[in-house]
């Protein structure tokens, strides 16, 4: 009906005197923002993945042809919408992404340790548990008169923010446990094998409503847990793990199901389980995806049914 170009500061007032209306957005992260303040302005607001404007782009990008984009993809029926964000629901989310943070950094520094005690001749193992031999070994006589002064006082400094690290870490992964051990979801969550505080509690503060989906197999697809579709003609052509959607939840769902079958594959899977049958016909690798697509379908009949995890029996011959 018109195209006008509004400025930030100006966004609100136009809205508080425009009749209620339908809103679209693209989903991002201050997109959620917005939506909270138009709907309290009496607004429907729906905000739509990037993804799925990108197809109604014509030529060309600028803001203009955006909006139009944007406005063409709300007005589909089939069009599929991003549920609004509270405040408490980004903050828990903040959570999670402080801690993968501090994870990366604490890589980082354990790599840069790792690699610059190479050039001097010293090896070390990988991974965070090595850590304190690290320390150790900077800190032996022997690696003192061998490296220059300005090199061993970098090294205590890198450890020292090391240190440092691992304790804002702990903190984090305190929270989120005893988030975990007050929130009702979380703790039918964990009765889950395979999800612990840390996805459970995740889950709880990113995914969407369950109801948003129709089924078990969408939650998985929006957690990029399904094969891509590459089937024509009538046939079924399925590629490798779409890896599109939630990243972080499709990590923990893997890390924890990566544990389940490490135990099954150490003590045994239950005798005649799915697990079972399909550790003696499949690599070790496509089993824990596939688990972890089940997992997250289990996830998904879990919270829209409000039960615990029952274990299936495995049916006698």
């Amino acid at each position: 009906m018109f195209s006008k170009r509004i400025s930030r500061r100006k966004l609100l007032d136009f809205f508080a005197t425009h009749p209620s209306c339908t809103v679209a957005l693209e989903a991002c992260g201050g997109a959620h923002h917005w939506a909270r303040q138009l709907s309290q302005l009496g607004h429907e607001v729906r905000l739509i993945p990037p993804a799925y404007v990108k197809p109604f782009v014509k030529r060309q990008k600028n803001d203009a042809i955006d909006a139009e984009a944007i406005c063409e993809a709300a007005q589909r029926p089939s069009m599929r919408f991003v549920a609004v964000k509270s405040e408490q629901q980004q903050a828990a989310g903040l959570v999670f992404r402080t801690r993968d943070l501090l994870v990366r950094q604490r890589t980082q520094l354990i790599n840069e340790v790792r690699g610059h005690l190479t050039e001097y001749g010293w090896i070390a193992p990988k991974g965070p548990s090595h850590v304190a031999r690290l320390a150790d070994l900077i800190e032996e006589e022997e690696m003192v008169s061998s490296l220059p002064e300005a090199a061993h006082a970098m090294f205590r400094l890198m450890l020292d923010l090391l240190a440092g690290l691992n304790g804002r870490i702990a903190d984090l992964d305190k929270e989120i446990a005893r988030r975990a051990r007050e929130d009702e979801v979380s703790r039918r969550l964990m009765t889950i094998p395979g999800v612990g505080p840390i996805s459970a509690t995740a889950i709880a503060a990113l995914a969407p409503p369950a109801e948003t989906f129709a089924k078990g197999r969408d939650f998985a697809a929006w957690l990029g847990l399904t094969p891509l579709q590459r089937s024509t003609g009538g046939k079924q052509k399925l590629g490798a793990t779409s890896k599109m959607g939630e990243r972080t939840l499709r990590r923990l769902l893997i890390i924890g199901s990566s544990a389940v079958v490490q135990q099954a594959s150490k003590r045994g899977a239950p005798k005649g389980s799915w697990l079972e049958q399909m550790l003696t016909r499949k690599p070790r690798m496509l089993v824990t995806v596939a688990l972890a697509n089940k997992m997250a379908r289990i996830v998904w009949a879990l919270l829209v049914k409000q039960e615990n995890y029952r274990a299936p029996v495995a049916a006698r011959a």
